[in-house]
């Protein structure tokens, strides 16, 4: 009896490939393409007009109607711009030679623009103060438009909706992005190296995070660490050497700038980094504030948004697959900035504008999210009543939070643009002469700059009304202008000698706030002085807090009380 061979299964290889028989495993790689008709119906994402549209529109709005938040935009930066054009502005200390903190280079940035404009409208300096502001508006159109393009062509159009709705409306993103300070650059950069990072170029989003932090605020650096380090395991090699490339030519050029302008070999970079962190820098000197500042200041400018936003970590469990890692890295920055930041003493609500695209995103992502807390995670076709209501909570949650951020933008323009206001009435009184005199007292903080200041007003001077701290001065072309080092000024925040008028007759303008308040003030003498113009100007104190932080039609103006921003002028004798 023959024994019985036991035969070998065939393998693949050696049958006939055919069409039923495939030589390789299918997968979704190996899907035919359709032919172009077929592709008609395919969801593309967001293009780049539907973001570029509302943002430009929404930019715009803010380059003309924004007001100016906070003093150091106007001393730091247009001040020193208003310099580099004009040869006049104020000084600060940071800008004394001796201290050299701030950085020339990017005044530079501006004066690309600045210094067409003023050859293009000659005196009219209030319209280059514009100019610059439609430039940074455009810079901000252009970041935030390719992070929603990003963020469409990674995770869908609702999503992306949802982010471009925030970054138009909320009042955080509406009056950070038109302001001259770095944190807005820096912001800016945010949102581009984001971009970048969900388009899967991790080299370009560090070198613009780069960018971001020695061009623009060296501090967010650590809103930038995420991202960068995760590009790093990523891609090391050409993440690392892009960086360091970058890195090196902005901190050459940004060492010949400050070469040029403070006449000596120095690093602006360096020296506030170490003013503020290895010198035990004494910002607690400008004022400190409590822990929960940020999360106070968070509300007031995103409202329920902000409060999404720092639920992201709490739906990441169920939106794993989604948001994870890639979310995960964007938005982490949050929490990391929000937290080391509220640990230092001294604290300012331009400190936070680095991660406000940030906020508008992670909000995105939780109430994109609302349907999947209530989801079979076994049944992603899950249509129940729960998953429904989800769904319809989606679209109610934005426009809470859309009208909240209207109202906000809307009471903080018209309650606090009397400033910038009331100084364009002094072009209607030029017939007081080449030379005029205007003076402020304890509206100092804020004067809206020089670029408002026409012509014939020779000077701007400060006069005492109590304040103790170190005040800005006008740059000295005598001592040297931008290298100068004026012994009067110092970095413990002592006043100088200097800093006020001493005979207040000469006076021939004034500035002043007039609030409902038992003591008098300059221009309440009405024998000395006239009153040219006035316009109403929210009174925080008595004003009752819900309704001077929000617009509520028919209460605001009822509930809110108002001082008067005074534009004076002397009598002649």
């Amino acid at each position: 009896m023959a024994l019985a061979t036991r035969q070998r299964r065939p393998l693949p290889s050696d049958l006939p490939a055919t069409a039923s028989s495939p030589t390789t495993s299918y997968s979704k790689v190996d899907k035919p393409k359709r032919s172009d008709g077929e592709n008609e119906g395919v969801d593309k994402g967001l293009g780049w007009l539907l973001p570029l549209i509302c943002l430009g529109m929404l930019r715009h709005m803010s380059a003309t109607s924004n007001i100016i938040h906070d003093c150091d935009e106007v001393f730091n930066y247009w001040e020193p711009l208003h310099y580099l054009l004009y040869k006049s502005g104020f000084q600060t200390w940071e800008y004394s030679s001796q201290f050299a903190l701030r950085s020339y280079l990017y005044i530079l940035l501006h004066k690309l623009v600045g210094w067409p404009a003023s050859l293009w409208f000659g005196e009219e300096k209030v319209r280059v103060f514009y100019a610059v502001r439609i430039f940074l508006a455009v810079l901000s159109v252009i970041s935030d438009a390719a992070l929603v393009v990003a963020l469409s062509r990674k995770y869908g159009k609702r999503l992306a909706s949802y982010t471009l709705a925030m970054l138009c409306l909320a009042s955080g993103c509406f009056f950070a992005s038109t302001s001259f300070l770095p944190s807005s650059f820096s912001m800016y950069a945010m949102s581009l190296s984001s971009a970048l990072f969900l388009l899967n170029k991790p080299a370009m989003a560090v070198s613009v995070a780069a960018t971001g932090v020695i061009l623009g605020w060296p501090f967010s650096i650590l809103a930038f660490l995420p991202l960068t380090i995760y590009s790093l395991v990523k891609r090391f090699k050409s993440v690392f050497l892009t960086g360091v490339v970058t890195s090196v030519i902005l901190m050459v050029l940004s060492l010949l700038v400050d070469y040029r302008y403070y006449k000596r070999w120095t690093s602006s970079v360096i020296n506030l980094m170490v003013y503020n962190v290895l010198g035990g820098g004494e910002s607690h000197l400008y004022g400190t504030e409590g822990p929960s500042f940020y999360l106070r200041n968070g509300f007031n400018n995103f409202n329920f948004c902000f409060v999404f936003a720092l639920l992201f970590l709490a739906i990441l469990p169920i939106a794993k697959k989604k948001y994870a890692p890639e979310l995960l890295v964007v938005v982490s920055p949050v929490y990391l900035w929000i937290a080391f930041m509220s640990l230092q003493p001294h604290k300012e609500e331009r400190f936070l504008y680095p991660i406000y695209p940030l906020i508008c995103v992670a909000a995105s992502a939780v109430i994109e999210s609302f349907p999947d807390l209530f989801r079979d995670k076994y049944n992603p076709n899950d249509t129940s009543v729960l998953v429904m209501i989800a769904k319809f909570l989606r679209p109610l949650a934005l426009g809470l939070i859309l009208c909240s951020s209207h109202a906000r933008t809307f009471s903080l323009i018209n309650g606090y643009s009397a400033p910038i206001e009331i100084y364009k009435h002094l072009d209607y009184y030029d017939d007081a002469g080449t030379g005029s005199v205007l003076c402020v007292g304890s509206e100092w903080h804020r004067f809206p700059s020089s670029f408002l200041i026409p012509d014939y007003v020779g000077q701007v001077r400060w006069l005492d009304d109590g304040f103790t701290g170190l005040l800005p001065i006008p740059f000295n072309s005598s001592l040297g202008g931008t290298s100068a080092a004026p012994s009067y000024f110092n970095n413990k925040n002592k006043a100088s000698e200097e800093q006020y008028l001493t005979d207040p007759e000469q006076c021939t303008f004034l500035i002043e706030l007039q609030l409902q308040r038992p003591y008098p003030t300059r221009g309440s003498d009405l024998s000395t002085w006239e009153i040219v113009a006035a316009l109403p100007y929210l009174d925080r104190e008595l004003s009752p807090p819900l309704y001077r932080s929000f617009f509520i039609p028919y209460h605001w103006q009822q509930k809110n009380v108002f001082g008067q921003y005074r534009l004076l002028r002397r009598i002649p004798k």
